[in-house]
């Protein structure tokens, strides 16, 4: 899986044992259409590289009900929750359409990451940029519903 890791987006450039610390921390895994990947304030040990298919990331707005945060399609990273103690999801994720995904262990990789700081260092820089790209959508989606423009 390695060459399959390193030919995609969030991989690019990673050296090779970089690459072979989350293989051995990673599995392939399906959600069927409508189910639940993992809902909010739940135990987030994992995050997943989108291989094909479409996931909603939710948010149950009180007294309005859910509101779709964002609509992941396959490239895509889901989760981050993992990285961050107490380890727990802050949003819901549903697979809108049968899932493909690989699905990499949260604590495999925070203890792979004390161990080598430079994996920990470069899996962080990548997750950083994800988070800024999410930022940035949930910024636009904000002024959005609220009328404004610049």
């Amino acid at each position: 899986m390695t060459h399959r890791l390193g030919d995609r987006a969030f991989f690019l450039g990673m050296e090779t044992d970089h690459l072979s610390t989350l293989e051995d921390a990673s599995g392939e895994v399906c959600f069927a259409a409508g189910s639940t990947i993992f809902r909010e304030g739940g135990a987030a040990d994992a995050w997943y590289l989108l291989t094909d298919g479409v996931v909603i990331l939710e948010v149950d707005i009180p007294g309005r009900g859910p509101h779709t945060l964002q609509t992941l399609h396959p490239g895509d990273i889901l989760g981050w929750s993992w990285l961050f103690p107490p380890y727990r999801w802050s949003f819901d994720a549903y697979a809108r359409t049968d899932v493909e995904a690989i699905r990499f262990d949260g604590a495999a990789l925070r203890a792979a990451a004390k161990l080598t700081p430079a994996f920990g260092y470069e899996l962080m820089r990548r997750f950083a940029e994800v988070l800024v790209q999410r930022m940035q959508a949930a910024r636009l989606q904000v002024l959005d519903i609220y009328g404004a423009s610049r």
